[in-house]
């Protein structure tokens, strides 16, 4: 069987517990404001076009973004990292764009990771069929899950789609005793206001105990170049989206005195 992946990131520390090394599947059903991985968007391997400075003259030189691995092809990459993985009681993190567009791929990989005892962990935005999560459930260690935004029209406006599946997806998961650790990303008048957080920290309160801690993800601008190499047009926010050290610890402070453990980053 094979799947589109467009990146492989070894010694990952912030997808999961330990060192991890984390595959990208392509393929995203949302188009977040924020996103700094819109290469992630299309599901098929993609052209772009990147730039070459050499000698003060700029070149440009087509690439291809995206490829296509079968599941021994990548079992084999992970192998090599077993032993830094099993060291630090990491594993393998499979995220995106989002990795249930691929369920079938992704069902396959969970299973030879489970089969070679490999910790595994699916970052995924809750926007996917509850079957496809059920039939992945068995093999997976640890769901991450993104919330971004509480309130539907606004949910909408800034990722593409309502909210609906998935807040139903995620209390429907915390029914399911699996591990989950909620992941938040942190932009300064969208994801970080006053009302948001609130209305974020009220959906989570009924499963403080049971959740295994928040991420706050802070946000940046690293991938802003990534929209021109694909011919995308950029409406990432600009340096005010990105959170301060004293607002990233009011609101880590304001979820650990709601009673959950919270992480800065992941």
């Amino acid at each position: 069987m094979q799947g589109t992946i467009f990146d492989f990131k070894r010694f990952a520390v912030h997808d999961g517990p330990g060192i991890r090394t984390t595959v990208f599947l392509k393929g995203c059903p949302l188009r977040c404001l924020w996103c700094h991985n819109p290469e992630s968007w299309k599901p098929e391997p993609e052209s772009a076009e990147r730039e070459i400075r050499l000698d003060d003259r700029l070149y440009r030189e087509k690439e291809i973004i995206g490829r296509k691995v079968t599941v021994n092809d990548l079992m084999k990459e992970l192998e090599k990292e077993r032993l830094v993985m099993e060291e630090s009681q990491g594993g393998v993190t499979f995220s995106g764009g989002e990795p249930l567009m691929q369920p079938r791929f992704l069902l396959e990989m969970l299973k030879a990771c489970q089969e070679n005892a490999f910790h595994t962990a699916v970052d995924t935005s809750g926007f996917a069929l509850q079957e496809d999560l059920l039939r992945i459930m068995p093999f997976t260690s640890l769901f991450l899950f993104d919330l971004k935004m509480m309130d539907m029209r606004k949910h909408e406006q800034f990722t593409g789609a309502d909210n609906q599946l998935i807040l139903d997806n995620f209390r429907w998961l915390m029914q399911q005793g699996k591990p989950v650790r909620v992941r938040i990303p942190v932009v300064a008048g969208y994801t970080a206001t006053r009302d948001n957080l609130t209305a974020t920290l009220e959906f989570l309160t009924p499963y403080a105990e049971n959740l295994e801690q928040v991420d706050l993800l802070p946000y940046h601008r690293i991938g802003m170049h990534k929209y021109d190499k694909l011919g995308i047009c950029c409406e990432m926010p600009g340096e005010s989206g990105k959170p301060d050290s004293q607002e990233m610890d009011e609101i880590y402070s304001l979820f650990n005195s709601n009673g959950h453990k919270v992480t800065i980053g992941g």
